[in-house]
């Protein structure tokens, strides 16, 4: 049974205060989880008022802060069982079949205002965009259902009851500088040890090395192999990113500049996965040799996809020198003890 430690123990937990070096393990999880709930549900009338489908984005990216920060802050705190993790799942779940759709018919609009647009494709695309949009709003139509569902009612109230009232387990007392490399370097060592990296790669005096000069379609094979390594490693290097975000406070500028390197690696790894996912809606759509019907955005796929792998490779490249995954390991054992606050 996990025991658990009074809230009277964690006196920062005001709206005012800032988090600093002194701060414990469970007002760091306190802050990460207050904010995250906060921004999952305050978009909730725009995702319904259906306006703009940035509202949506947003509120499922809040969903995936919250569901990192349970698992990163799972030693430290006790939440209610409609608030744990698999409640964060299904809502962000929900919602992501509403994005995915959106994403589609963005990426699609975009392609329409491309000048070398033949009149035969852009009269294709219109006819996806209008199934697009039947299937968007049937799959929208679910939305204002899961918010009056009897889930999702006692989800925001078990995370109200819990900001209220916290329950923690006694590691929260722990001082946040003396417990942050031990939650860091584990899910760092799952990212540098990730099959993804080695990917097209090749041994070179005994070093891993990206294989260079692959043709375009060298490369189709082997983003059509090994695609589910990098969508992975995409999700890995998702959750890294999120849980070294929790703990930019603690350290220095050079920890907070890898953390936006790391999002810079998510988000071209995502580029990848968001090709094939419409290459494949596209098959499913118009049939294998849909490049003959929409020649031009066949093109513009493949040297997007091209130019794309050469941005991959050379992060790759770094990645797989061991000085460099030493460097950012020793990064996070080094928590800036100069950032404490003078009293």
């Amino acid at each position: 049974m996990k025991t658990q430690v009074s809230t009277s123990a964690s006196p920062k937990m005001g709206k005012a205060t800032k988090l600093d070096s002194r701060c414990s393990l469970g007002e760091v999880a306190y802050r990460a989880i207050q904010k995250h709930f906060k921004k999952s549900t305050k978009y909730q009338d725009g995702v319904l008022s259906d306006q703009d489908p940035e509202n949506l984005h947003q509120m499922r990216v809040g969903m995936r802060r919250l569901r990192t920060a349970i698992d990163v802050f799972e030693p430290a705190i006790c939440l209610p069982v409609a608030a744990r993790r698999s409640q964060v799942t299904k809502i962000a779940k929900q919602l992501g079949k509403v994005r995915d759709l959106d994403v589609l018919q963005l990426w699609f609009q975009h392609y329409l205002t491309l000048t070398n647009t033949s009149v035969e494709e852009v009269e294709q695309i219109q006819k996806i965009l209008l199934r697009l949009d039947k299937r968007r709003k049937k799959r929208f139509a679910q939305i204002p259902k899961l918010f009056k569902s009897k889930d999702y009612r006692q989800f925001v109230s078990a995370y109200g009851q819990w900001l209220g009232q916290p329950q923690f387990q006694t590691n929260a007392e722990r001082p946040i500088l003396d417990v942050v490399s031990d939650i860091l370097l584990p899910l760092l060592s799952q990212l540098f040890l990730h099959p993804g990296w080695l990917v097209a790669t090749e041994k070179v005096d005994g070093q891993l090395y990206p294989i260079v000069g692959l043709d375009h379609q060298s490369l189709d094979h082997v983003l059509a192999s090994a695609g589910p390594d990098l969508h992975d490693l995409r999700k890995q290097m998702k959750r890294v990113r999120y849980q070294s975000e929790f703990f930019t406070p603690f350290f220095g500028k050079s920890y907070q500049a890898q953390t936006q390197g790391f999002r810079k690696l998510q988000e071209l790894l995502g580029l990848f996965q968001d090709e094939a996912i419409l290459s494949n809606f596209l098959v499913k759509e118009l049939g294998p040799t849909w490049p003959e019907s929409l020649p031009s955005l066949a093109l513009l796929l493949q040297e997007e996809q091209f130019r794309n792998w050469k941005k991959w490779q050379s992060l790759q490249l770094k990645y797989l020198d061991p000085k460099f995954r030493r460097t950012l390991s020793r990064r996070v054992m080094s928590p800036e003890i100069d950032l404490i606050s003078k009293p």
